[in-house]
């Protein structure tokens, strides 16, 4: 069955309607008993990350796969149909395929080469496998975007420089507080992107760090890490009081820093700013904190404007990916088409065994004459031949057998060896 893509992403989407889109970790497992209720879709796997939540499934056909995967996303997360409408993209067959890949590959992130997406897209795989939403056609697909990311991040260094995400955010920070250093903090959330951020604070030489999160042992674990105080969220509101910089990053479902505590929090601080910047997805603060006076709130959405505007010319490492993910665009390609000329290949090879015993036989009474191992040698070269002789005409038939060729190459083969026309599907019979 052919596999359609469908979602939205920081590309065509705004944020407050990606928010609304993700996928908790409870929603996916109701999600995948829905997806599997709906009689166009075979298998399917959710990806639903910071900057995207897109479905790759195997479907009956495309008109019927994108409807109901629309009505998919719509129902799972709440979202009338119509606002997905402008911002819903599709990709069919290959170009999902390739779509992928360069997701995969960090090509189409916020952040170009962003490391994080690659375990995001196995984990979304596992996910879907633990579901029973994940069948042969999404595994292979998936298997072949990770292998693409995993070339890109070797041979590329798209992914090597420092977490610009993290980074841009402390700049855009430094500005209106007149620089980092000595300046305390408060990081809320103790995961990989709070730990991206203490580190890089860390070497802008700030001052006291506190780390508060829903765990107050992971967020002892992160302290004990970095030099930094730790406690839980009932610290909240007395810490606001005391920092200068705000950094929020869970991975939590609702607003965790709202209105009235930043509100109450500046009534104390006797006109010292503060400035809040929420890395997190869904977003940790409330936006109308950024209407309290001396308050700067820098959120999701002014990361991306800035981002994205700094990639727009496409560089050297840009293209050497681009270049990978076509290579592995063609590998996909011929595996697939292999598997599908498996029953061919193997009734090709049959008739050349069949055409070497013949010939053997022919020549018993001279080969008698030879010892076991003198019979076994001339069987192997013999063999040998016929194997060389077949490995052009196989080569050629995987790589001219592409979509669209209706499988006249294979037919025509099959007809120069005499085989019959069902030892060109999968599923064919070798010759008896």
């Amino acid at each position: 069955m052919p596999i359609l893509a469908l979602g939205v992403s920081f590309r065509s989407a705004p944020f407050e309607l990606l928010e609304r889109l993700t996928f908790a970790e409870d929603d996916l497992v109701k999600a995948y008993a829905h997806a599997l209720d709906l009689e166009a879709i075979d298998e399917a796997v959710i990806l639903s990350t910071c900057n995207r939540v897109e479905v790759y499934a195997s479907v009956d056909g495309y008109h019927a796969g994108f409807l109901s995967l629309k009505r998919l996303l719509s129902e799972a997360s709440g979202v009338n149909a119509e606002e997905l409408t402008e911002p819903l993209y599709a990709h069919w067959e290959r170009d999902a395929e390739e779509h992928l890949f360069c997701v995969a590959g960090g090509l189409d992130s916020m952040v170009l080469g962003e490391t994080q997406i690659q375990a995001q897209v196995r984990d979304a795989l596992r996910v879907a496998t633990t579901e029973g939403a994940a069948g042969p056609a999404v595994t292979a697909l998936f298997h072949a975007a990770a292998r693409a990311g995993r070339r890109i991040r070797q041979e590329t260094s798209l992914g090597a420089a420092p977490d610009a995400f993290v980074q841009l955010g402390a700049n855009l920070a430094a500005d209106p507080l007149g620089g980092l250093a000595g300046r305390h903090v408060l990081v809320i959330g103790a995961g990989q992107m709070a730990s991206l951020a203490v580190k890089h604070l860390r070497g802008r030489h700030v001052g006291r760090v506190i780390i508060l999160n829903r765990s107050r042992e992971h967020a002892r674990v992160l302290a004990a890490r970095t030099d930094a105080e730790h406690g839980d969220l009932s610290g909240l509101h007395a810490t606001l009081a005391e920092v200068d910089l705000v950094v929020s990053a869970t991975g939590a479902a609702g607003t965790v820093l709202g209105y009235d505590a930043v509100a109450a929090a500046m009534a104390g601080r006797q006109g010292r700013g503060l400035v809040v910047l929420d890395l997190a997805v869904p977003r940790d603060v409330d936006p109308a904190v950024a209407s309290i006076p001396g308050v700067k709130a820098i959120g999701i959405e002014t990361l991306r404007d800035h981002l994205y505007s700094k990639t727009g010319s496409v560089g050297d490492e840009v293209e050497a990916a681009r270049r990978i993910v076509q290579q592995e665009l063609r590998r996909s390609a011929l595996r697939r088409r292999s598997q599908a000329m498996a029953p061919l290949i193997a009734a090709i090879h049959a008739r050349g065994e069949e055409v070497m015993r013949t010939e053997l036989q022919r020549h018993t009474a001279r080969l008698s004459q030879l010892t076991p191992d003198e019979r076994a040698e001339v069987e192997a070269l013999a063999r040998g031949i016929v194997a060389k002789l077949l490995h052009d005409p196989i080569v050629e038939l995987k790589e001219r057998s592409a979509p669209g060729t209706d499988g006249a190459h294979a037919k025509l083969l099959a007809e120069l060896f005499g085989l019959s026309d069902r030892d060109t599907q999968p599923g064919g019979r070798r010759p008896q």
